[in-house]
């Protein structure tokens, strides 16, 4: 399979709506970045087993075949290029979902034209930055109970809530939106079962501070 080119990055850009795909894909090109252009689902999909663009813009909804739908089956949370989102409505159920399913980020149509480039060099950026960490993440024996259930990118939010920062502090460090900070959040809570942020330092905290005592009586 085919890898990016770090100096003219490849992006795949998938919206059944003409005017939409080309505005969209128009930004891009006048940014420095290759753009293909895909009308539908299917298209995109063969074509992303094939080879692996930098990054994907999908459209959520479009007819034949949802956008929800074509991101289960390319399924983010594995393939090597951030998925992210976009969408002329503000439908929070469906955003959520897709967050759930692995994109990277939510963008709106609307604000494309202001925020599209710098989001997709973050996403470009932060999924490179991360390979490592995401390896780090998978150990045995979880540093917190409940670890196991979180997401390579759960983790990461939860590594900034832990340093006390802020949605907006967290999604600048991350280069995903606030939204979607707030969302994966929420998701983090959870699955933790914290009631408040509170809760969630002292779920975090309690077995590494148990195994260090427990350490410090065997040494």
């Amino acid at each position: 399979m085919a890898s990016a080119d770090a100096s003219n990055p490849e992006i795949f850009v998938v919206d059944d709506d003409p005017g939409a795909r080309d505005a969209l894909g128009g930004i891009l090109i006048n940014a420095g970045f290759r753009v293909t252009l895909f009308a539908d689902g299917a298209s995109v999909l063969n074509e992303a087993r094939a080879r692996t663009p930098a990054c994907i813009l999908l459209d959520l909804y479009m007819p034949g075949g949802s956008g929800l739908e074509i991101l289960a089956k390319l399924d983010p949370k594995r393939y090597a290029a951030p998925v992210i989102v976009v969408s002329g409505r503000s439908d929070v159920p469906d955003v959520v979902e897709a967050i759930k399913l692995g994109a990277f980020d939510y963008i709106e149509k609307q604000r494309a034209r202001e925020t599209l480039v710098s989001r997709v060099r973050e996403a470009i950026a932060a999924v490179a930055d991360r390979a490592v960490g995401y390896r780090a993440w998978e150990q045995p024996l979880p540093p917190f109970h409940g670890a196991s259930l979180l997401t390579p990118r759960e983790h990461e939010v939860l590594a900034q809530i832990v340093e006390c920062a802020s949605n907006k502090e967290a999604a600048a460090k991350l280069g995903i939106s606030r939204r979607t900070v707030e969302i994966h959040r929420a998701h983090i809570m959870q699955k933790l079962g914290a009631k408040n942020s509170v809760d969630l330092m002292r779920i975090v905290f309690r077995k590494r501070d148990g195994d260090a005592a427990r350490h410090r009586l065997s040494a």
